[in-house]
């Protein structure tokens, strides 16, 4: 059987012997000791003190309370050892703790960020895609309108062409006409709805409306030609 003890006291008196007082329970009675350098000085059952020539009665007792005594300092030294181990471990698990808690809150900001990141990347992103639409969309206009001026360059190249079929028939008629003596000889040429000026002379009125039949096209465009000068070469009619 175990014993429970119930009270313990280790204390040393003004002489310097060392004491020990003991209250503990034993099948179902309570025994209070006192030891002076291990050694019983003292002895009481139930309250009732026991004189000395009694003692040895109560040897096998007093010897298994004394051991559970030694087996309990043992003991509490093993738990206080424990103890400190645990408080020790309380603490490094608490700094740990600490540290992952840090770790979690780092975590927790970053994912704040990365979201708040992740946000402004799909505006861009959205921003994009309606950007590269708009592209798509002056890309085609673009495209048709390389078209439409493909088609007007080619009908301007078709119209100075004609032009200067034109001029050069126009030459022709003006050295059949006496007016100019060969072709080289037109140097400038004013022509409108108006008037015909070759080579600065104003032609009459006979041959301004013979040339505005013919040539209604250089007439009603409103032509000038000029050659020869290093400021401009070339002829240029103005249209409508």
């Amino acid at each position: 059987m175990s014993i429970r003890l119930t009270c313990y006291n280790n204390y040393d008196t003004f002489d310097g012997k060392g004491r020990e007082r003991i209250q503990t329970n034993w099948k179902g009675k309570t025994y209070q000791m006192e030891l002076a350098n291990n050694k019983l000085v003292a002895l009481a059952v139930d309250a009732e003190i026991i004189p000395s020539t009694q003692w040895n009665e109560y040897s096998t007792v007093i010897a298994a309370i004394r051991e559970q005594i030694r087996k309990d300092r043992i003991q509490a030294k093993k738990d206080q050892a424990q103890a400190k181990r645990d408080q020790e471990q309380a603490e490094r698990d608490q700094r740990q703790a600490k540290v992952e808690q840090e770790d979690a809150s780092r975590d927790q900001q970053q994912a704040k960020r990365d979201q708040e990141q992740a946000s402004r990347d799909q505006e861009q992103a959205k921003r994009d895609q309606e950007q590269a639409s708009r592209d798509r969309v002056q890309a085609k206009h673009d495209q048709e309108q390389a078209h439409l001026d493909q088609i007007q360059a080619k009908k301007d190249q078709e119209r100075a062409a004609e032009d200067q079929r034109l001029l050069k028939q126009m030459t022709g008629d003006l050295v059949a006409d006496h007016i100019i003596p060969n072709e080289e000889a037109l140097h400038e040429l004013s022509f409108n709805g108006e008037e015909l000026i070759v080579n600065g002379e104003k032609q009459p009125d006979s041959v301004f409306k013979k040339y505005s039949k013919k040539y209604p096209r250089f007439a009603l465009g409103n032509t000038s030609y000029e050659n020869g000068k290093k400021q401009f070469n070339g002829l240029h009619i103005h249209r409508n």
